[in-house]
C-alpha cells in the first residue's frame, strides 16, 4: 500500500508537469501569432521565448525560498492562476509587450512554481530511486510540450489561435488545480520507511548543505559548467533542426521535417528515464561520462548524415541527441540530491537550474555561427570541444569534504 500511495504522488506531479511544460512548445505555439502579426521580427517573437525561460527560473527559485512556509498546495494554486491569466492575456494581445508580459513573465513564472514544488515535493517520497523518479518527472515536463503542440497544432484547422489559447489556460489551470491538492511532501517517517538503511541520504545531516555552503563547493561549479555546456550544445542543435534535415534531404514536406524533428523531444522524454535510473545503478560519474559519450556518437552520425546527405544517419543522430540531451535534466535533479542533501533541495535545485539561461544562448549562438559561414559544420565542431570540456569537468568533480 505504501508503494501505492508515493506512485500516486508521482502520477499527479507527472501530470501537472505535463501541462507545465507547454512554455517549451513556444516554436508550435507561435506559429499563428507570428502569421497574424507579421511586422514583428523573428528577433522579437524569440525573446518572448528566453523572458519565459528567464521568469521560469525566477518562479523556480521564489517557489524553492517558499518551500517549507507556504504548504504546496497554495503554491500549485498560485502556479494554475499565473498560467491561466498568461495563456487567456496572450489570447487577446494587439501588442507584443502584452505578448511578453503574458507567455514570457506570467506563464513563465507559473511553471516555474509548478516544476519546482512537484520536484521538491515528489523527489523526497523515492530517497531510494533519487535518480529514477527525477527522470519520470522530467519526462513528463519534457514531453508534454511535444504531445500538446501536436494536438494543438491539429486544432488550428478547427479553431482560432485565441480560442485556443484561452482553451489551453482553462485545462492547465484545472489540471494543476486539482493534481495539486494531491501533491505533498512526506513527513520524516515516511521518508524514511523508504530508505535503504539508516545511513541513507536522509538521515546523514552533515550531507545537508546550504545554498551559500553549496556555491562554495567546486564540485557544484563543475557540475555547473557541465550542465551549462551540455544543454547549449544541444540548444544549438534543436534551434537548427530543421535546416539540418532539409539540408540532409531536400523535397521533403514541412509535416515530415516537423515529425523528423519531434523526435528529438520524444528520445528526450525517453532518455530522461533512462539516464534517471543509471544514475540510481552506476552514480554520477559513470552517468555523466556515459551521457558524454552520447553525446559524442550523436554528433558524428549527424556530421556524416549531413557529409552523405543522408536522412537516416540525420535521423539516427536526432534520436541519440534527444536521448543524451534527456539525461542532463534528471542528473541535475539527482546530483543536488546525492552532493548536497534533501533538506535544502527546493532552493539548491532552483540553482542549478540557472544553467538554462546561459545554455540558452547556445541556439542564438549556432544561428549566428550558420548566418555568417552558412554551413553547420563549424557548429558541430564547437559542440565537439564543448563535450571535450563537459568530460573534463566531469573528471574533476569529487564529493564534498564532509560526505562520507
Amino acid at each position: 500500500m505504501k508503494h501505492i500511495n508515493r506512485w500516486l504522488y508521482a502520477v499527479a506531479g507527472v501530470a501537472i508537469l505535463l501541462f507545465a511544460g507547454l512554455i517549451y512548445a513556444w516554436s508550435v505555439l507561435s506559429s499563428p501569432i507570428a502569421a497574424e502579426f507579421s511586422e514583428w521580427s523573428k528577433g522579437s517573437l524569440s525573446l518572448t521565448f528566453t523572458l519565459a525561460m528567464s521568469f521560469f527560473c525566477l518562479g523556480g527559485l521564489v517557489a524553492g525560498l517558499l518551500a517549507g512556509k507556504v504548504k504546496e498546495r497554495i503554491l500549485f494554486i498560485i502556479s494554475a492562476i499565473l498560467l491561466l491569466a498568461g495563456f487567456v492575456l496572450v489570447s487577446t494581445i494587439q501588442s507584443i509587450g502584452l505578448l511578453y508580459l503574458g507567455f514570457g513573465v506570467l506563464a513563465g513564472l507559473g511553471a516555474g512554481f509548478s516544476y519546482n514544488t512537484v520536484m521538491g515535493s515528489v523527489t523526497k517520497w523515492f530517497p531510494d530511486k533519487k535518480g529514477l523518479i527525477s527522470g519520470v518527472l522530467l519526462m513528463g515536463f519534457g514531453i508534454g510540450a511535444f504531445i500538446v503542440g501536436k494536438i494543438y497544432a491539429a486544432m488550428l484547422a478547427t479553431y482560432d489561435w485565441r480560442v485556443l489559447f484561452r482553451m489551453l489556460g482553462i485545462a492547465v489551470f484545472i489540471v494543476i488545480f486539482i493534481d495539486g491538492m494531491i501533491v505533498r511532501k512526506p513527513s520524516a517517517e515516511e521518508a524514511k520507511a523508504y530508505s535503504k538503511s539508516e545511513s541513507s541520504a536522509t538521515s546523514k545531516k552533515g550531507d545537508d548543505y546550504t545554498t551559500k555552503e553549496m556555491i562554495t563547493k567546486v564540485s557544484f561549479w563543475l557540475y555547473f559548467i557541465w550542465a551549462v555546456l551540455m544543454s547549449a550544445a544541444a540548444l544549438a542543435l534543436i534551434a537548427q533542426a530543421s535546416g539540418i534535415v532539409n539540408e540532409s534531404s531536400a523535397g521533403l514536406t514541412a509535416g515530415t521535417i516537423a515529425t523528423i524533428v519531434g523526435l528529438i523531444s520524444v528520445f528526450n522524454g525517453i532518455g530522461r528515464v533512462i539516464f534517471g535510473g543509471l544514475y540510481d545503478r552506476l552514480g554520477q560519474k559513470k552517468t555523466m561520462l556515459i551521457n558524454n559519450g552520447l553525446y559524442l556518437v550523436s554528433v558524428l552520425i549527424t556530421m556524416a548524415g549531413l557529409n552523405a546527405n543522408s536522412l537516416p544517419l540525420v535521423v539516427a543522430g536526432f534520436v541519440f541527441f534527444g536521448l543524451s540531451y534527456g539525461g542532463v535534466t534528471p542528473t541535475n535533479s539527482a546530483f543536488i540530491m546525492d552532493f548536497f542533501g534533501v533538506k535544502n533541495y527546493p532552493v539548491n535545485f532552483s540553482i542549478i537550474n540557472l544553467n538554462l539561461l546561459l545554455a540558452s544562448f547556445g541556439g542564438t549562438l549556432a544561428g549566428a555561427i550558420y548566418d555568417k559561414q552558412g554551413s553547420y559544420m563549424s557548429i558541430f565542431v564547437i559542440m565537439i570541444a564543448a563535450i571535450a570540456v563537459a568530460t573534463v569537468c566531469t573528471l574533476l568533480i569529487k564529493r564534498p569534504a564532509n560526505s562520507n
